[in-house]
């Protein structure tokens, strides 16, 4: 894997000084923190200067940029994935990793996601959209249009925080309580019997894929980042025409919603061995929990050289803008 003419692991003799920003305020601050604390130490070990910044200590508007070369968001939940740091990078001229505000936007806020799969044509579980005052009869009523068993989920939520797998009626409502602690927009889905599958990409390539398994219901927050039990197959077996549905499945959904850089995209295979997108991550966790790093792994690549081709993918595609870089009265200290 390769950008333009720099093989994978080369910087051309380039040392940057990166911002990271990890942490903030927002439900999945633990899981950021260790992501941006992953990035920090594996990019320091390729020989950059490397600066961790969490928002929820400094402030970034306003920030001095012009001593870095490239911020790398490892923020996760809202104020990273949602649009607004994006917008605020952009507006100081500044590159950044990842997808750029208005599909972050989209992307974050499933609602959105799943309108934009169904304009393009990316095979996703149908779904409805439920308010925040809903009743346990309308919530039934929901469920008899979707069909049993079903996922309840807020819109805008990451790490599978406030998701349940609801088999019968008598599990509904509190299911929809437990969504709308997070959000008070949720969303109601089909549920896909069969495999789960999570795909990395940067930009169009593939990342080899996983097939995600664990003892517990599914793929929750408890699965993804405490229980050493939950397996991470990459060599489940996959048939000719499975696989090019699925990896076709993945490009479709991130060009609908217009991501680029590194990602993440989850998807269902079921039991015909078709593909379900149910949502596209596009700042994946990069803990040793986390499975983008696994699926670079297998390709040979260690943390920092997929860090690395990330920004250079970044800078080739969002060069900086000096005349929006401004000088503050802020100034930034190494391990902030």
């Amino acid at each position: 894997m390769s950008s333009g003419n720099t093989e994978l692991g080369q910087t051309n003799g380039n040392r940057w000084k990166i911002a990271v920003l990890s942490g903030g305020d927002s439900d999945e601050r633990s899981i950021s923190l260790k992501s941006g604390q992953a990035v920090v130490a594996a990019l320091s070990q390729r020989g950059h200067f490397v600066l961790p910044v969490d928002p929820a200590v400094v402030p970034l508007k306003g920030m001095d940029w012009n001593g870095f070369d490239v911020v790398f968001i490892a923020l996760h939940g809202r104020f990273g994935e949602d649009g607004e740091v994006q917008s605020l990078l952009e507006e100081s001229g500044i590159p950044y990793t990842g997808s750029n505000a208005e599909a972050s936007r989209i992307a974050f806020d499933k609602r959105l996601a799943k309108a934009a799969f169904e304009k393009e044509g990316v095979p996703t579980p149908r779904w409805r959209e439920l308010s925040g005052n809903e009743t346990a009869e309308a919530l039934t009523t929901h469920a008899g249009q979707i069909g049993w068993p079903l996922v309840i989920k807020p819109a805008s939520q990451g790490s599978s925080l406030g998701v349940t797998i609801v088999q019968d009626r008598d599990q509904l409502y509190p299911a929809y309580c437990r969504a709308r602690h997070y959000d008070s927009s949720i969303l109601m889905e089909a549920a896909i019997i069969g495999s789960e599958w999570t795909v990395g990409l940067l930009d169009d390539e593939i990342l080899p894929p996983i097939c995600v398994q664990t003892d517990r219901e599914f793929f929750d927050w408890t699965a993804k980042y405490e229980d050493d039990a939950t397996r991470y197959l990459l060599d489940e077996p996959l048939s000719v025409s499975s696989r090019g549905k699925l990896e076709a499945a993945c490009r479709q959904a991130r060009r609908a919603l217009g991501v680029s850089g590194l990602s993440r995209v989850d998807l269902m295979l079921d039991q015909q061995g078709d593909p379900h997108v149910l949502e596209i991550n596009t700042v994946p966790g990069l803990t040793d929990h986390s499975l983008v790093p696994k699926a670079a792994g297998r390709l040979g690549m260690t943390l920092g050289e997929l860090c690395e081709e990330t920004i250079r993918r970044t800078l080739a595609r969002r060069p900086r803008r000096p005349h929006l870089l401004r000088r503050t009265a802020f100034s930034v200290r190494p391990g902030v």
